[in-house]
């Protein structure tokens, strides 16, 4: 049986989407090198890869153009956990992801969503140990790949 739709939850369809506060780091090199580099880094800290979403290769398999673009999903259940056991709903941004595209002319990017924009409005103890290690985390291995 469908539950009905409150009001509350109708005007919040119907209000724009807020705008992610996207941190990004100019980057050397083609967006497949770029991955290719982030891939890497990622590997050497001992985190998992979950997926990788060739987003420019989808568009093209349905004859739409996009610039170079592939989403990279990867996380470590020590880091992440800990954030889901103080807000399960954590899971919804959890695991992390990095986006690395060719803007359109033609320079890489490597662009995350900032760490507390991730989080806001869950109960997640923004002053914890996982909260700064994600933030370092994130800008560490967005210079590595960018370098």
């Amino acid at each position: 049986m469908l539950k009905p739709i409150t009001l509350a939850a109708t005007l919040a369809m119907a209000l724009p989407a807020a705008a992610l506060d996207v941190e990004r780091r100019e980057a050397l090199g083609t967006v497949d090198v770029v991955l290719h580099d982030l891939e890497n880094a990622i590997a050497t800290i001992g985190f998992n890869i979950f997926a990788i979403v060739p987003h420019s290769k989808g568009a093209e398999s349905v004859g739409m153009e996009l610039n170079d673009a592939a989403l990279i999903i990867f996380g470590s259940p020590t880091g992440g956990t800990p954030l889901m056991q103080q807000d399960i709903h954590a899971g919804l941004v959890l695991p992390l992801k990095m986006l690395v595209y060719a803007d359109d002319g033609g320079q890489t990017w490597v662009a995350w969503q900032d760490v507390d924009d991730m989080f806001d409005g869950l109960g997640i103890d923004m002053g914890s140990d996982q909260i700064a290690n994600i933030k370092m985390t994130m800008e560490n291995l967005a210079a590595e790949a960018a370098d």
